[in-house]
């Protein structure tokens, strides 16, 4: 069984059917003898890594689809770093931010290693370098930013690099002028909902335009997750597709708005950890106590331990708070967030800074319900 956000993924330039723009952008550099290294960035969900699959299709042909799962392992003094990897004839990725502060190492010797092997050329390309794809080059240490310059100065005739980033405020400058920036912005709601509307039609369910906004709504704008959620209606909600191929267009119709009268608010169809932190933003505002406290931090140590990234759990409460706060709180909570989710990129230890960021919110709330209401 395949995963609907893989089986409807696009898998070459043309069959992409947002930012156009970008789109030709992405065409015309495959055509382009003097290829650039190439920083990709756009919030989650917005079809980064959909598009770097695709231009190196554009690139390579179907050798660049025929991929394998390694796992390289680097030996640093006396222990043995393991990071995965997946790579064709012409590629390699991987996630260098998966090893921790040993980043900076991983960097360069991958580098350094598909580097010194020669590519023979697609079928068809005038391409003969081979490509390195970073995801989430935006949580490298700077120690490794500094080497990925360095490195991809020294090889750049037989290496190209795609990286791949959330946000352009987290990579060094120097890093940042050494590429070509494309920018992946988030789809529009009207975008999503139009998606939804094509995959529930190719698999048969009767999904009403409401539901389609409803859920591009509570996706944040993250195409990724609306699909899931999707598909996550249909598991649940099997009758769906029950009504497809009807007697006619107004029995349809009509069974449709029965089915959507029976559908929860597309909220109830989030992940469960995402339900986990509104619940941990309920707590907070509700008591401001060392005993709360200590329960929040075994709820951060829960997100943790279930391979919930670290930034994007403060990311997500920050966002729960915001809803619940004053409007002449919500600088300092910001502000509050900006500072610890810097601390936390700098250190080793990201249930430090969560904790000290909500100690810091709680005072910030007590003070202000002692000052507004006495």
């Amino acid at each position: 069984m395949v995963l609907w956000v893989e089986k409807y993924r696009p898998t070459s330039l043309d069959s992409l059917t947002l930012h156009h723009s970008t789109t030709e952008t992405l065409q015309r550099l495959t055509k382009d003898e003097d290829f650039p290294h190439i920083i990709m960035y756009g919030p989650s969900g917005a079809g980064k890594k959909t598009r770097v699959q695709a231009l190196l299709r554009g690139i390579f042909g179907r050798g660049a689809d025929k991929v394998k799962v390694s796992h390289k392992s680097f030996k640093v003094k006396s222990k043995t770093i393991e990071i995965s990897s997946v790579s064709s004839h012409y590629h390699i990725e991987l996630n260098p931010s998966d090893v921790g502060n040993n980043d900076r190492l991983v960097v360069q010797e991958v580098i350094k290693e598909i580097a010194q092997t020669t590519n023979v050329g697609a079928a068809g390309s005038q391409h003969q370098f081979k490509v390195v794809v970073l995801n989430e080059v935006d949580r490298l240490s700077l120690g490794a930013q500094h080497a990925l310059r360095r490195t991809m100065e020294k090889y750049t005739t037989s290496c190209r690099l795609i990286l791949v980033a959330e946000s352009l405020s987290r990579v060094t400058p120097p890093l940042q002028s050494r590429c070509l920036a494309v920018r992946v912005p988030a789809p529009t709601k009207e975008e999503i909902s139009k998606i939804l509307g094509e995959i529930a039609s190719k698999e048969g369910l009767n999904m009403t335009p409401e539901l389609g906004m409803s859920i591009a709504e509570e996706s944040a704008r993250n195409l990724r997750r609306a699909i899931l959620m999707l598909e996550s209606a249909k598991v649940k909600f099997p009758h769906l597709g029950s009504i497809v191929g009807g007697s006619s267009a107004s029995a349809s119709a009509a069974a449709g708005g029965a089915i959507q009268a029976q559908l929860p608010p597309a909220r109830e169809l989030k992940a469960d950890w995402e339900i986990f932190i509104d619940e941990m933003g309920k707590s907070i505002c509700e008591e401001q106590s060392p005993q709360r406290l200590l329960r929040i931090r075994g709820n951060l140590y829960e997100l943790l331990t279930n391979a919930i990234p670290p930034d994007v759990i403060l990311r997500q409460l920050t966002e729960r708070l915001l809803k619940r706060v004053d409007d002449h709180i919500k600088y300092e909570v910001v502000q509050a967030a900006a500072f610890y989710d810097h601390r936390m990129h700098q250190g080793s230890k990201p249930i430090f800074h969560m904790e000290a960021f909500v100690a810091k919110f709680m005072a910030i709330y007590k003070r202000w319900i002692v000052e507004a209401f006495g």
